[in-house]
């Protein structure tokens, strides 16, 4: 009765907590128990869902060393539940075997299986006794019949859960089901069974039963949810709450000294209405609590940007939370914080991805109680299908034919069972992770609510999802990373070093980029590589049709290219909208009234609030649930039904036509869990301004900095180009010029020896220190003064970085193996003096032409060249980018160096493409492939294409409708074309270092994959 497991016992267990409160009560039990293996994950949703359905509920835990169990632990109240969450997690964390012996927790009871009860029981501790075990209980020799309960264990409903069961375990275990240990499995008997057939088993032990059903009795566990919930947060970050609201009185007033060069009465009556709205949800110490975290990033001289509905707030504003001022985007405060509103609000806070951790790192040391909230990996058919097929013993082929979901018709029995258990696996979790940046900090100790691990973070982080926080009142703090904030630190860094007389304007002052002419200029010709999130070829052609220009025609934007809009077909209408005044007489009246900025079309998050308070008469509470509940992981939940019904009747109510409101119900179902909350789109332009001011006037210093971040919607090989597209040149890795990460001096870009596959940290932060006394002047003066392993040395030498020595690569590869074959230090002492080097005379060993491109395609994926100066064909005159809206509707012919490829799907559930291409003057070109064109003309990795197709152009963006399609071939690799040549005539190379057994594995290089 006190063993049962949920879905949570991972790869053991597979019943949901709302699947076992629904059995409890119709089995005839009094309380709901779940004791899962080493986890409290279950507790809050049993604990909700219980209380929903009006029926006690309690929760412990099975304690386990791997599979051994030791005992199981229940709690008899809240109380208990911080007890056991406690000792759990302390194991946890440390990664300690649970003692044989339980503490003393005085709000919990211990049952210890018969086998292993200790001699002497303490006051809280009973002997369990299952239904199976029960024929072998050897009375006579027991000391404490008065001290026995039933310990049975539930874990399946029926044989179908049992076989799962093996299942999940042979994939935990990584072994065939026929190999999988008894020991590694529960016993087939481990039943959902009715208490009045569990109590008839221990009919002859009335005793037993009235332990056991004095123990169901005393233990219960309850949160408060729903109407009844209450902010679990710190509730005040200065000790008082009353100190908190005077500090942000303050800290407000500071603010608008900072933020607004006129403080006017709008000003002043929005950031009263905030403060009293916030201090009445007793959100004040959440604010502080960001602005604290804020406040450590700056005094660091960490760039961060706060975005997400939280933009809505002027307060935000003030504290510097974020940099989106609400009044100028007449952002609805509504979205983020309301009377009416039942879930507890969150900021989202990026940092650079350099300085995250640090800033996670203080607010763990900052705030005691904080954790790390977990996210629920779960198993996805097709992967489970590979894993079933693995623990089946099925040869590789059959897995990839089931996993592929070709020829089913032809599947054996085995193939069918695969199939059928993938389906019924599918969603179970999988294992813990870690939410990309969510963080809770509770008044409480996180152990009031949850059991603790630590992932590979090091930071403490609970058994329970966002969901089960939200519900119970734990409203988290989002610290995210992305590599667009490096960038915009890194350059503003590069820019100092490298103009130091050529300071940048403060970055934070965003109203100056706003009216600069030349950013203004990009956004509209969309020349934003390398920009954050306007980069992307979808984003370049949205801003190009429709000519963005301006700050709040972007912040439009950055929300439309979302996946709902798009995918609604309102991105369509509100670019036609947008450019034609008359067709915005074409919406509906109302949503005309409540959107007129976005001519009656929803854009964002909050414009589902809006559709559903104003058109569709829900409270503003009502209409929170309902945006909620687009997100997904709501739509199940029976208040989010009861709302849509509740939309439906009064828009029928109100006399609307039902097809009217039909089609704005699929706007709003379509897109909601997609959009931006107009804050959140707000805050991306921002960034996305002030990467493009930075690349406006220090173009070479802002593409170094990306490429040093590693960050954006291209490969490193597409920044590489513009740089040199905006005048840098481009130079290979230098022993004596570059460094690990790449450089600059002047207009001169150096790559770094961290783009050079298989290159080594440790070896060149060696190099690097000893070229700090001063540069190597030759060969000999390099490897006496460091150490460099063959491997390392010879990659050193092909890329090139030695060139500013007199020998040749060849020449320098022969003297590297000869060194190291004479000399087997690994370590060098400074000298006076260094013995001469023995010289040898070499044949000529000449370079082929675009040798080291070849070289550099291997090493670091990509020729330092114009890539078509690679081509094996010559390339006739074509059309070009620039050429191309001189032929509209006409077929043209193009040639273009593949950049990126998107892959989507059709309504017909047939896969187009939409490819990306640098052409041969350096320019972007965009192409358009209709289905029946990709399956006859597939895409074949990166290179050089020639297409035929047909230029077509919708307001002012030019592609190309391909037809015809194929990959031109790259020229033959220089190095190894004499290596085969003489393999066939059986002769010995001589001159080159890459063996024919090398180019073999090699030759495919100029073919890899699109990344």
């Amino acid at each position: 009765m006190f063993n049962t497991h949920s879905k949570y016992s991972l790869r053991y267990g597979l019943k949901s907590p709302e699947c076992i409160v629904d059995f409890y009560k119709e089995a005839g039990y009094t309380c709901a128990f779940i004791t899962d293996i080493n986890t409290s994950t279950a507790a809050l949703s049993l604990s909700r869902y219980a209380q929903e359905k009006e029926f006690n509920a309690a929760v412990g835990i099975d304690v386990r060393n791997g599979m051994e169990q030791c005992y199981v632990i229940l709690a008899t109240n809240n109380r208990g539940f911080h007890e056991l969450n406690t000792f759990v997690s302390e194991h946890l964390q440390k990664e300690l075997e649970f003692p044989a012996l339980a503490p003393y927790l005085s709000n919990c009871i211990t049952i210890y299986p018969w086998q292993k009860a200790p001699k002497k029981l303490g006051p809280n501790e009973w002997i369990g006794v299952s239904k199976k075990t029960l024929q072998d209980y050897n009375w006579k020799k027991l000391k404490h019949t008065d001290k026995t309960v039933i310990l049975h264990s539930m874990s399946f409903a029926n044989k179908r859960d049992f076989n799962a069961h093996r299942l999940l375990r042979a994939i935990e275990n990584n072994c065939l089901l026929s190999a999988l240990p008894v020991s590694e499995q529960a016993n087939a008997d481990d039943l959902f069974i009715s208490k009045a057939e569990l109590y008839q088993s221990f009919a002859e032990y009335p005793e037993i039963i009235a332990n056991t059903e004095e123990i169901a009795q005393s233990c219960s566990i309850h949160f408060k949810f729903g109407d009844e919930v209450e902010s679990q947060n710190l509730k005040s970050y200065t000790g008082s709450c009353q100190e908190d609201y005077e500090l942000v009185k303050k800290l407000c007033a500071k603010g608008m000294n900072e933020r607004y060069n006129e403080i006017t009465p709008a000003i002043t009556t929005r950031v009263e209405k905030e403060i009293e709205i916030i201090r009445e949800k007793e959100y004040l110490s959440y604010f502080l609590i960001s602005w604290d975290i804020i406040n450590y990033a700056r005094n660091k001289g960490y760039f961060y940007v706060g975005r997400g509905s939280g933009a809505n707030s002027i307060v935000a504003y003030l504290l510097k939370i974020t940099d989106v001022d609400p009044l100028e985007l007449d952002l609805y405060f509504e979205r983020f914080i309301n009377l009416y509103r039942k879930t507890p609000p969150d900021f989202d806070i990026d940092f650079s991805w350099k300085d995250r951790d640090d800033v996670t790192q203080y607010i763990f040391e900052r705030f005691p109680n904080a954790a790390l909230l977990c996210t629920y990996n779960t198993f996805q058919y097709k992967a489970t299908v590979r894993e079933l097929g693995k623990v089946f013993g099925l040869p590789k082929a059959d897995i990839d034919q089931l996993s592929n979901g070709k020829n089913l018709r032809q599947v054996d029995e085995m193939g069918r069972l695969v199939l059928k258990y993938s389906k019924f696996i599918e969603g179970l979790p999988s294992h813990l992770s870690i939410h990309a940046g969510g963080i809770i900090i509770s008044e409480r100790p996180t152990s009031w609510y949850s059991a603790c691990f630590m992932p590979p973070k090091g930071f403490p982080t609970t058994q329970f999802s966002m969901l089960e926080a939200e519900d119970v009142g734990l409203y988290k703090f989002d610290i995210l990373s992305q590599r667009g904030l490096g960038k915009i630190k890194d350059c503003i860094d590069i820019i100092h070093q490298n103009q130091p007389h050529n300071p940048p304007h403060d970055i934070r002052d965003v109203a100056h980029f706003k009216e600069d002419p030349k950013i203004k200029e990009m956004l509209m010709k969309a020349q934003a590589l390398g920009c954050f999130y306007v980069e992307s070829p979808a984003m370049r052609m949205l801003m190009i049709k429709l000519e963005v220009k301006s700050y709040l025609e972007l912040v439009a934007a950055s929300s439309i290219i979302r996946p709902g809009v798009a995918q609604s077909g309102m991105m369509r209408e509100y670019i036609l909208r947008h450019k034609n005044p008359e067709r915005r007489k074409e919406a509906h009246p109302v949503m005309l009234q409540i959107m007129p900025e976005t001519y009656g079309i929803m854009v964002y998050q909050e414009d589902v609030i809006k559709v559903a308070h104003h058109f569709g008469g829900l409270t503003l509470g009502e209409a929170d649930v309902l945006r909620r509940g687009m997100s997904g992981k709501y739509r199940s939940r029976e208040e989010f039904l009861q709302v849509k019904d509740k939309f439906f009747d009064n828009c029928k109510n109100k006399g609307y036509v039902e097809k009217d409101v039909a089609e704005i119900w699929r706007q709003i179902e379509s897109f909601a869990g997609y959009a931006f909350a107009k804050g959140h789109s707000a805050s991306y332009a921002v960034e996305s301004f002030q990467s493009l001011y930075l690349k406006a006037y220090y173009p070479l210093e802002y593409m170094l900095a990306t490429i040093n971040n590693f960050g954006g919607y291209y490969r490193t090989e597409t920044y590489v180009h513009e740089a040199r597209m905006l005048g840098a040149k481009i130079e290979a890795p230098s022993i004596n010029k570059g460094s690990w990460q790449s450089s600059i001096q002047g207009d001169t870009l150096y790559l770094g020896f961290n783009l050079v596959h298989g290159c080594e940290h440790k070896v060149l932060h060696k190099i690097m220190l000893e070229r700090q006394r001063r540069s190597f002047e030759n060969f000999d003066d390099l490897i006496n003064r460091v150490h460099i392993p063959l491997e390392q040395l010879n990659l050193i030498i092909r890329i090139g970085a030695l060139r500013d020595f007199k020998e040749g690569k060849k020449e320098l590869l022969w003297r590297s193996h000869f060194y190291h074959n004479t000399n087997k230090q690994n370590h060098r002492e400074p000298v006076l003096f260094y013995p001469p080097q023995k010289q040898f005379t070499l044949p000529e060993l000449q370079e082929a032409p675009y040798e080291a491109s070849f070289e550099q395609m291997e090493l670091i994926g990509f020729p330092l060249i114009n890539p078509f100066n690679l081509s094996k064909e010559n390339i006739p005159p074509h059309v070009t980018a620039e050429k191309l809206s001189k032929h509209l509707g006409q077929t043209v012919i193009s040639f273009g160096y593949l950049i990126t490829l998107k892959r989507s799907k059709t309504v017909n559930k047939d896969y187009m493409y939409f490819g990306t291409f640098m052409d041969i003057n350096g320019e972007m070109l965009d192409t358009v492939h209709f289905p029946f064109v990709g399956k006859k003309y597939p895409f074949q990795g990166k290179g050089i294409y020639k297409f035929k197709g047909v230029v077509s152009e919708e307001f002012g963006y030019h592609t190309i409708e391909v037809n015809r399609m194929r990959k031109v071939a790259f020229q033959d690799d220089p190095r190894y074309t004499e290596v085969e040549h003489q393999e066939e005539q059986g002769k010995v190379v001589t001159n080159n270092f890459t063996t024919a057994i090398d180019f073999k594995k090699k030759k495919k290089q100029a073919n890899e994959p699109l990344q």
